[in-house]
């Protein structure tokens, strides 16, 4: 779920969410779970939960957000280090620079640097990145 993933790069917990939010810990447990969609859930309930992890509404609804949408949001946002990498990397595709298994190199570093040390991304979030610009083809 994508509240998950966000607490995960935000390195946050629910319970800081639900006081941030100023929501109750049992609605966003009840979200989180799936016990609770959060189309059903109030607008100011997802207003606030937007507010507090500072994305836009449309981007936690399950159902507004489109594929594309959320894997846009896992280009941008990223640790200073692996944006710079990214950035680099992507450049060095649309360029044809003679280094780009070097810049291949940094970014797969970064990446796992990202997930494992730092744990700034979850593993979907690093997979997709992997998958994206190592292993399927760059941008």
């Amino acid at each position: 779920m994508i509240i998950d993933d966000l607490l995960a790069r935000r390195k946050m917990t629910k319970y800081r969410l639900a006081v941030d939010a100023g929501i109750p810990h049992a609605t966003l447990n009840d979200i989180c779970s799936g016990k609770t969609k959060l189309e059903k859930c109030s607008a100011e309930t997802v207003y606030k939960l937007s507010k507090a992890l500072d994305v836009p509404m449309e981007l936690l609804t399950e159902g507004g957000i489109l594929q594309t949408e959320r894997e846009k949001s896992f280009e941008h946002g990223l640790p200073e280090y692996l944006q710079h990498d990214l950035d680099a990397y992507k450049e060095g595709v649309k360029n044809h620079s003679s280094l780009l298994d070097c810049l291949w190199g940094e970014l797969y570093g970064s990446i796992n640097i990202a997930e494992i040390n730092d744990r700034a991304i979850s593993s979907e979030h690093a997979d997709y990145l992997r998958k994206k610009f190592l292993y399927g083809g760059a941008a």
